[in-house]
């Protein structure tokens, strides 16, 4: 006797086969939404860790702007200036950093669509949510 194809398979045999097919969807999904979270935990991560970058470069911004108030009061050379391109360039760093730190949060802060995906087949399987139903 042949091997019954996907076609000839009764209605008893694919009931059977349910419990197996709806638990591998379930162990798939759980995968997934642990491959979001790990996504969205490296954005994160990466983010504090350049906002902390931004404020120890804004610490010694903080220094070069009383080095250069200092050098401004004494007016005893044009040091001062330099001091204050030092300061501008230490500005764009910090700017910089902030920049790339606010584009990973951003990408961290993205909703998981996993969990919007498993809503919905919830929903379907209770049969409400915002799908064409027949009453």
């Amino acid at each position: 006797m042949a091997v019954p194809t996907n076609d000839e398979r009764s209605l008893f045999t694919l009931i059977g086969e349910l419990p197996d097919t709806v638990s591998t969807l379930v162990r798939a999904e759980i995968d997934q939404i642990k491959a979001e979270i790990s996504y969205k935990i490296k954005h994160f991560g990466i983010g504090s860790g350049l906002v902390a970058g931004a404020a120890v470069v804004g610490i010694f911004l903080l220094f070069t702007l009383i080095v250069a108030a200092i050098f401004a009061l004494a007016l005893v050379m044009p040091g001062w200036a330099a001091a204050l391109v030092v300061s501008g360039v230490l500005l764009l760093i910090i700017a910089i950093l902030l920049w790339i730190a606010y584009v990973n949060f951003k990408r961290g802060a993205e909703p998981l669509e996993t969990i919007e995906s498993l809503r919905a087949d919830l929903d379907v399987l209770k049969g409400t949510g915002d799908y064409d139903r027949r009453d």
